[in-house]
């Protein structure tokens, strides 16, 4: 569904003649929060300077990342880290290497393009392809435009009983539990970030217009009260 991460030590290469800005950044005051001196080595002292040091951070990480935590760790500003994590996406971008820097979930993350998501998933699955199922695809679906939702009002949109579907999504990583509904005491489910990295979305603002398509609050209730929730 979405992009994968690049396999741990693949190779980032360098071209200054793309990107005028990758070069090391000057050295300025470091965010609050820095680790002692004594304990970090200063980014401009090591071989390829920030940018080698934040390619680094990026090749080692299992989730998003911020700004501010990068700045932290290259003991930078968060303006330069953003102008050099913009660069080294342009780059990857121009030379069409076989992973993207993205910007997703809040944080950056390094992933492989979406085109060669075949070739990832046959190396590391043998050729089976855990996908989401219809149902799954549906459900999660209900879940992102509705949310908080409970299973009640997920099987009222869906005609269907949707208990399975739930726990599939929950064993997934894909919704999680968001609190109760103080009126019925039910279960209210939401998406989790794991979601937005899956599906390429920065934030629930990029959703696609769909939610107008869907049941109002009012006829839910309808639907409650007839039973088929």
């Amino acid at each position: 569904m979405s992009d994968t991460p690049p396999p741990r030590g693949t190779d980032a290469a360098e071209d200054d003649s793309v990107v005028e800005t990758l070069g090391d950044a000057p050295a300025g005051d470091a965010p609050a929060g820095d680790a002692p001196a004594e304990a970090v080595p200063d980014v401009a002292d090591l071989p390829g300077g920030a940018r080698a040091a934040l390619e680094a951070v990026l090749m080692v990480l299992d989730e998003p990342v911020t700004e501010e935590a990068l700045a932290t760790a290259l003991r930078r500003t968060v303006e330069e880290v953003g102008g050099l994590l913009d660069a080294l996406a342009q780059e990857y971008a121009v030379h069409e290497r076989g992973f993207v820097l993205r910007r997703l979930g809040g944080g950056w993350r390094l992933y492989t393009r979406a085109d060669l998501a075949p070739v990832v998933e046959g190396f590391l699955l043998g050729g089976q392809q855990a996908r989401l199922t219809q149902a799954a695809l549906e459900t999660l679906a209900v879940v992102a435009y509705r949310q908080p939702v409970s299973r009640a009002r997920i099987g009222a949109i869906r005609g269907v009983n949707v208990d399975g579907v739930v726990r599939t999504l929950l064993a997934r990583g894909m919704v999680t539990e968001v609190g109760q509904d103080p009126s019925a005491g039910a279960v209210l489910y939401g998406t989790t970030d794991l979601f937005l990295q899956r599906m390429g979305l920065d934030s629930l603002d990029d959703l696609p217009a769909l939610a107008p398509y869907l049941p109002s609050a009012e006829v839910l209730e309808e639907l409650a009260a007839e039973g088929l929730a």
